[in-house]
């Protein structure tokens, strides 16, 4: 189980549009997104995959970052999953 941050993401993009752009690169469909506001400056999308290691994204990260997509440049960054005590 692993998450993707995809940061400068418009926040009025559909989910599944979403979906659609990452599976072009080759990336499994995930199976939750929440949207982040922050300022709203430069909403994110973080992605939740419950069958995918950090190793599988890691590996199809760079096929994102920094991409330009729906006139914006969009940023990726896997989240480490943390250990529950």
């Amino acid at each position: 189980m692993a998450d993707l941050l995809l940061g400068n993401v418009e926040e009025n993009i559909a989910d599944e549009e979403i979906n659609a752009f990452l599976q072009k690169y080759g990336f499994p469909s995930f199976d939750h997104i929440q949207r982040v506001t922050g300022t709203g400056a430069h909403p994110a999308a973080l992605l939740h995959y419950a069958s995918a290691s950090e190793e599988i994204l890691r590996t199809l990260q760079p096929r994102v970052h920094h991409i330009f997509w729906n006139n914006r440049t969009i940023t990726a960054q896997i989240i480490p999953t943390r250990e529950v005590d």
